[in-house]
């Protein structure tokens, strides 16, 4: 009896130490649960941001050694002597593209500059799991994957390096040029004008590279759900307290937690008593008039801190352009596209019962002012009225668009539309060229930002159709009320 006792209470035991280790082990488990599809998004990401970062610095790099080769063409009419007092431009842009074109890293010591808080923690949670990669399902794959990915993130880290000295060569090289140029007096207007051209290029790379750093900070959805769970993990919390890049900015010392150590420091309570003697020997109305200048000061604040994020698009690069930057010309063509949706409500006629016109459209932006795009509509019909709603297919129609900024947030709208007004059940209907009628409409829109994250830019339209007059039957409307939402 004794011995089975024993049995069942070493069994037991082992059961229960079975189900600690296998607690223990559930944060792991559950934060690395999907590791692959995060090691292969942030693999595909850097891998992209890296190639795209290295095309941009050749292409502005050539476009400044030919902007700078036009400027000392001009400069050496003007001045035979010029070419002594610069360096040779095509010696100095070659070597800088050679060593982009080559991937050798100008400087791999020291920061890259701008502290870009998710690419820390994404470096920091690959280095975290290639030193603890028993955690993960052993898989051949994940750990290719997985050195793959980390070694990109540190190939795009010293890229980004790479291009912030490039950044000071190229700013270096503007004040060369600038202190040659102050030599002469009253230049004609075509050496300042390429000089000018010159800072203008020089101001796009700088706010190129700046772009990139953002799309770092834009996390797709994959990457945030894998980081949120990997914070899950006291291990990985741990970790990163000791090894990200943050804490080596703000080392704290390892006896920080000791009270003991504290001894001889103001408390809170202190500090807070001191303010308010020090508040009330001023008067009566010293709390209202202390809260009424902090809150001046901090409108000063944010209102000097806006102008520095125009001036520097958020970063260290105050270079004080004297043009207007266009903010669309670092964006690329992807980037460049806008989508839409909007729907139109049709009285009930002779011709067709009551119909909702439900829209969508694709757009690229010329300009902050301007856009074209086209698009496509349906028509569903609601029956004749509120007593008889029935819900049929009414008709597709086809849609171009331009819009072109007049004043604040009103554009001047104008478009070409080909309408099918009769309903169809087979394909071949739509090659029934009677039954299509044109819209050429002009008119006005407005664009309101309601609350909600799918309505911030709420486009409300007036337009009128140029059209309408000619068309045989009048079955559409001159005037048309649409309300739309921009992506």
């Amino acid at each position: 009896m004794q011995k089975t006792f024993l049995i069942v209470a070493a069994s037991l035991c082992l059961l229960c130490q079975a189900m600690y280790s296998q607690d223990q082990s559930n944060p792991f488990d559950k934060a690395l649960k999907v590791p692959f599809r995060y090691l292969q998004k942030v693999d595909d990401k850097f891998s992209h941001l890296d190639n795209q970062l290295s095309r941009q610095t050749e292409k502005y790099l050539q476009k400044l050694a030919r902007q700078e080769n036009r400027l000392t063409q001009k400069l050496s009419k003007y001045d035979a002597k010029i070419s002594q007092r610069l360096n040779d431009p095509k010696k100095f842009y070659g070597e800088l593209i050679n060593k982009v074109n080559n991937k050798i890293n100008i400087d791999k010591s020291g920061p890259s500059g701008e502290y870009i808080p998710y690419l820390d923690s994404i470096r920091t949670s690959l280095t975290f799991l290639e030193q603890n990669n028993q955690l993960l399902s052993q898989t051949k794959d994940i750990e290719e994957k997985l050195n793959s990915s980390l070694a990109q993130v540190k190939q795009f880290e010293s890229k980004l390096k790479q291009t912030e000295r490039i950044k000071e060569l190229l700013r270096e090289r503007r004040a060369q040029i600038k202190q040659t140029l102050s030599r002469y007096t009253n230049l004609p207007n075509r050496i300042t004008k390429e000089y000018a051209g010159y800072t203008k290029e020089l101001f796009y790379y700088s706010a190129q590279i700046k772009e990139y750093k953002d799309m770092v900070n834009n996390p797709d959805r994959i990457t945030k759900k894998a980081l949120s769970l990997l914070n899950e993990s006291n291990a990985f919390r741990k970790f990163s307290q000791q090894y990200s890049q943050l804490a080596g900015l703000f080392t704290l010392p390892a006896s920080y937690s000791n009270m003991q150590n504290l001894g001889g420091l103001q408390t809170r309570a202190q500090v807070q008593g001191l303010i308010q003697t020090q508040i009330a020997a001023t008067g009566p109305n010293a709390n209202q008039m202390i809260t009424q200048n902090l809150q001046a000061a901090q409108a000063q604040l944010n209102k000097f801190k806006n102008k520095l994020n125009v001036l520097g698009k958020g970063s260290g690069d105050l270079d004080m352009p004297d043009f207007k930057p266009k903010n669309l010309k670092i964006k690329s063509f992807w980037h460049r596209l806008e989508y839409g949706t909007n729907i139109q409500n049709t009285r009930s006629n002779y011709f067709l019962p009551a119909q909702s016109e439900l829209g969508v459209s694709i757009g690229y932006k010329l300009s902050e002012k301007s856009s074209f795009g086209v698009g496509m509509n349906y028509k569903v019909g609601l029956g004749k009225d509120i007593r008889h709603l029935t819900i049929t297919g009414q008709g597709i129609g086809f849609r171009s668009y331009i819009d072109v900024k007049l004043k604040g947030s009103f554009f001047g709208s104008g478009g070409f539309e080909y309408q099918r007004l009769k309903p169809f059940r087979e394909l071949r209907q739509l090659y029934e060229l009677d039954a299509w009628q044109q819209s050429a409409l002009i008119g006005i829109s407005k664009i309101v930002s309601l609350k909600g994250k799918w309505t911030k830019k709420t486009k409300l339209q007036l337009l009128w159709d140029m059209l309408y007059t000619q068309q045989t039957p009048r079955m559409g409307q001159p005037i048309k009320f649409r309300v739309g939402y921009t992506f």
